[in-house]
């Protein structure tokens, strides 16, 4: 995205390898699999071999989500650190703990002329993350995360 600005209607990013490609073979895997044993139920000589393969499978769909979700829950962190002390530096004091992760989250985008004011709008009127990136007028760019 380094040659388009980023706005609400394009910020959210999507790796085609990873969200199409990857999850999409080990899908069709699943799939591939689970009919493989569903064929193998009658043959003891190859149900055992069909369920490993359901079972590895399944073990690597699940890893590459968690993986994924684990890999987001440290990017959140980071980003409600670099929140507090962009709201520190900025009034002196932290955030409003009122605000959630999410609410955290969506204020990154606002400028620093108006983030105060939206941080403690979305604190006030306990404003969902999309109406809190919606509310931005000026944009500011986080091309980091994927």
């Amino acid at each position: 995205m380094a040659d388009k600005v980023q706005s609400f209607s394009n910020h959210a990013q999507i790796v085609p390898m990873y969200h199409y490609v990857t999850l999409g073979l080990l899908q069709l895997t699943f799939i591939g699999a689970c009919v493989n044993l569903y064929q193998s139920w009658g043959d003891h000589v190859r149900l055992y071999s069909a369920s490993l393969i359901v079972t590895l499978t399944l073990a690597t769909l699940l890893l590459a989500l968690y993986a994924r979700f684990f890999a987001l829950k440290a990017q959140d962190r980071a980003i409600r650190a670099e929140e507090q002390l962009r709201h520190y530096v900025m009034t002196g004091k932290l955030l409003d703990p009122r605000l959630t992760m999410r609410q955290t989250i969506g204020l990154r985008f606002a400028s620093n002329d108006e983030f105060v004011a939206l941080a403690q709008r979305a604190a006030d009127q306990s404003l969902p993350a999309k109406e809190i990136k919606q509310a931005v007028r000026n944009w500011r760019a986080d091309t980091d995360r994927v």
